[in-house]
């Protein structure tokens, strides 16, 4: 990689926050489609079923809950494993194109777990092959594939068996389950038998450049992990000629595509709700772009990680209750910032609570 030119070589801390989050689509609400946005972000992590919502209001015009269900009910867009062994919600077109990058990833993920020590002994190409039998004949839970699977693996502990297949076979989970306001048991059904496609041939230089688009200026770390991918230094390296490079206030060179937005620092962030694990939040191997480090801590005190932003950065954690939104800053908020803050509380509540007959912002003590 070349290295910094002599112009505009560090960025800072608030040139790298606001780069990301215009890159993020969180300095001002944007006229794309969902499906549009969802491609753009390279997915968004959806263990919690509904956080793709609230991360979709936050980022876009006009947002409506079933703009969503119905992408996930026509099958163009699904949730499954993916970065990190996380589950994601994807288009129909990542699924295919990201999921064979991730096999090694989860894989590695597998090897290192308890699921695969119980196993040991079984013939995994055979156990794939039958696993996958079962879930393209019908989507099933875990609990359903592993007792299938036991009936011909005796003495093998089934939910073993079942994580097997759902950590080695690209498998996505179904509806109802990531519906608006709806919930159901997690069960799985084969990618491709479920998209009616197959997988494509992986390529990392486009998830590089992709990645870049969209959380960039970034490290080969945060690249790493972001993704869970290793050797990414060699793909940066291939694609040289298409990227440029900056380097942070510690001296870190940061990677980025040619054309990547870089506002001005001081652009106006507005107040922004992140649902739980947000992949603003969780995307780099260095969250200080996002997350000031006295209270990184902090965030992982709310176990969703429900995160809201004041000036570009996370100031504190939020928890719906009903129609009622109780807010625990991080730090003392002034009188500007915290009416900006209940202005856009008081959007959420409206949009994740529809139906509350009284609604309240409260705050708890910085």
């Amino acid at each position: 990689m070349r290295s910094p030119g002599p112009a505009a070589a560090v960025l800072g801390a608030r040139a790298l926050n606001r780069a990301f989050l215009a890159r993020q689509l969180l300095l001002e609400r944007h006229a794309l489609s969902p499906e549009a946005a969802i491609e753009h972000l390279v997915g968004m992590q959806a263990q919690e079923p509904q956080a793709p919502y609230v991360g979709l209001w936050a980022r876009l015009k006009d947002f409506q809950p079933d703009q969503l269900s119905n992408l996930i009910q026509e099958r163009r867009a699904v949730r499954i494993a993916m970065m990190r062994t996380t589950i994601h919600l994807v288009t129909a077109d990542d699924c295919a194109r990201l999921w064979p990058l991730m096999r090694a990833v989860h894989a590695r993920n597998f090897k290192g777990s308890s699921f695969s020590k119980a196993i040991a002994g079984v013939d995994l190409d055979e156990l794939l092959a039958a696993g996958r039998e079962l879930i393209v004949a019908a989507p099933r839970t875990r609990a359903e594939l592993g007792s299938l699977l036991a009936e011909r693996w005796h003495g093998v502990d089934p939910s073993s068996l079942a994580y097997a297949v759902s950590y080695l076979t690209p498998v996505v989970q179904v509806p109802p389950r990531g519906l608006w306001r709806r919930n159901g048991p997690a069960r799985w059904a084969a990618a491709n038998a479920w998209l009616e496609r197959q997988l494509e041939e992986p390529s990392p230089d486009e998830l590089v450049l992709r990645y870049l688009r969209a959380f960039g200026p970034a490290t080969v770390g945060d690249l790493q992990a972001w993704s869970g991918l290793s050797r990414l230094r060699e793909v940066a390296d291939r694609l040289a000629d298409r990227l440029r490079a900056f380097e942070d206030e510690q001296g870190r060179e940061l990677l980025d595509v040619r054309d990547g937005q870089l506002p001005d620092p001081a652009t106006p962030a507005p107040a922004r709700f992140l649902p739980p694990f947000d992949n603003a939040i969780l995307a780099h191997a260095d969250r200080a772009r996002i997350i000031p480090p006295e209270h990184r801590g902090a965030v992982s005190g709310d176990r969703l990680m429900r995160t809201f932003v004041v000036d570009g950065f996370v100031a504190g954690t939020w928890r719906l209750d009903g129609g009622t939104i109780h807010l625990t800053p991080f730090r003392p908020l002034r009188t500007a910032e915290r009416e900006d803050l209940v202005t856009e509380a008081e959007r959420l509540i409206a949009f994740a609570a529809p139906d509350a007959t009284e609604r309240a912002v409260r705050f708890a003590r910085a």
